[in-house]
């Protein structure tokens, strides 16, 4: 009588592990991707919106717009004739006084004039008249491009 001595039980002493159980060791990036798609489209929408501060209708020449990295100093005159810096309302005789205040620059600062379509030229002149007197040489008109 033989008896038949195998080493393991069955099928030879490997163990066979199922395809099911197998760790999964790389990430999935889409919701990730999908996350920072989305982000990019509202950045990209807001940050135009960003730069303007007081609306107003500017008038529409053929110029290029202009390329700035920081942002800049603007002065603005809306169509009832109020004048803005950057977006708090200010008066023509303390113009001067608070473009100093926030000039980083000190007189080397660019300052923006922003005029709306149906202002008075009077007034516009008038606010590049004080900017001059008060020392700031670097003025610069700004208008919208032709396509706007």
């Amino acid at each position: 009588m033989a008896m038949a001595m195998n080493g393991g039980g069955g099928g030879g002493g490997k163990r066979r592990r199922s395809k099911r159980a197998a760790p999964m060791a790389d990430l999935n990036m889409i919701p990730f991707i999908d996350v920072m798609l989305v982000l990019l489209v509202i950045f990209m929408v807001a940050a135009p919106l960003l730069t303007t501060g007081v609306p107003v209708d500017l008038p529409k020449t053929g110029a290029s717009q202009l390329n700035i990295e920081q942002k800049p100093l603007a002065v603005t005159i809306d169509e009832k004739g109020r004048i803005f810096l950057q977006e708090k309302e200010t008066r023509l005789d303390t113009l001067a006084a608070e473009l100093k205040a926030v000039a980083k620059d000190g007189f080397d600062e660019r300052i923006y004039v922003r005029g709306a379509t149906r202002v008075e030229y009077g007034k516009v002149a008038e606010v590049l008249a004080v900017l001059k007197t008060a020392g700031f040489n670097k003025t610069a008109l700004i208008n919208a491009p032709q396509g706007q």
